[in-house]
């Protein structure tokens, strides 16, 4: 008995998105997985245009090329009954920069890591956490959950430089979702924040801190007959981020929208692509890039839940 394989990971690179966290709009993040079934997985992702996220550094005409390449680890758990799942993002990027700082025009190229990313996720209804065994017989209806995401400063950061691949700052994500089956088609809204600590090595020994960016996204899923496979279509809005350097107010707030387009390719029960495009629009500050990406993933169940689901 085969179990669905479901694409979850994310095409845009961590590295490309240390700001503009309303980008990730991440298709079924909350759909049900068998529990003790793993994932790893290898993407690939070119954006190009106003790639620089962080609004608060003081470039004009900032315009960059980036390549990335993501390695993921996703585990699926039973959370007190209920099912979530434990992942780990490292980036690793490469891009040419143009743009102009203080009425000088300068050009760059950095390649590099990312910050890592460390994420908990557990669905807190309409999910309850199922062996493989039993999955086949789970009917999605509806589903709430939570996620929290630590992005730990380990990424590329030279602090006289600009810009950099590393954000050199710890930061929160707290997202709430919903997530409602319709048949073919399924419908989902979530909404959260960033929380951000100061980077104290802003262009030197600057101090540089942001308040609260927030969230609201959602997703129109189509599903069609061969299991894995699906499309979907995404809007993200992200507002706030009030930046402050020095504790002296700068005019900067993050006001940006993003459109994205995700197809979900299954090759077989263990192999599965995913192949996303996104672009957007900035109102005030923000990102203004286009994004290509293809992702590969793998997935196997433990030992102890592949006899069991074999029995």
């Amino acid at each position: 008995m085969s179990f669905k394989i479901l694409v979850i990971l994310l095409v845009i690179s961590p590295a490309i998105f240390n700001y503009g966290y309303s980008q990730e709009l991440e298709p079924r993040a909350l759909t049900n997985l068998p529990k003790e079934l793993n994932f790893v997985g290898l993407a690939y992702a070119r954006a190009s245009g106003n790639t620089l996220l962080d609004p608060s550094l003081p470039l004009e005409d900032f315009n960059g090329r980036i390549n990335s390449l993501i390695l993921a680890y996703v585990r699926a758990i039973n959370f007190f009954g209920k099912s979530g799942k434990v992942d780990v993002i490292l980036p690793f990027a490469g891009g040419d920069f143009t743009g102009t700082f203080e009425n000088t025009s300068f050009e760059d190229s950095y390649t590099g890591f990312g910050d890592l990313r460390i994420r908990t996720s557990v669905n807190l209804t309409g999910a309850p956490s199922i062996n493989a065994k039993d999955f086949s017989e789970y009917k999605q209806k509806t589903i709430t959950g939570l996620s929290l995401q630590l992005i730990i400063p380990t990424g590329n950061y030279k602090k006289e430089q600009l810009p950099n691949l590393g954000s050199n700052r710890w930061s929160l994500r707290a997202v709430y979702g919903l997530s409602r089956n319709l048949d073919n088609w399924v419908l989902e809204a979530y909404v959260g924040a960033w929380l951000f600590s100061d980077n104290k090595e802003f262009l030197g020994d600057n101090t540089l801190s942001q308040s609260a960016l927030w969230i609201a996204k959602g997703n129109v899923i189509r599903s069609f007959r061969k299991k894995g496979m699906w499309l979907a279509f995404s809007l993200g809005y992200g507002y706030g981020a009030d930046t402050s350097i020095n504790n002296i107010k700068r005019d900067v707030t993050i006001s940006q929208l993003r459109l994205g387009l995700t197809y979900s390719l299954p090759l077989n029960p263990r192999n599965s692509l995913k192949f996303t495009v996104a672009s957007g629009i900035r109102f005030q500050e923000g990102s203004d890039f286009d994004v290509f990406g293809v992702s590969y993933l793998y997935s196997w169940l433990d030992k102890s839940s592949k006899k069991m689901k074999d029995k």
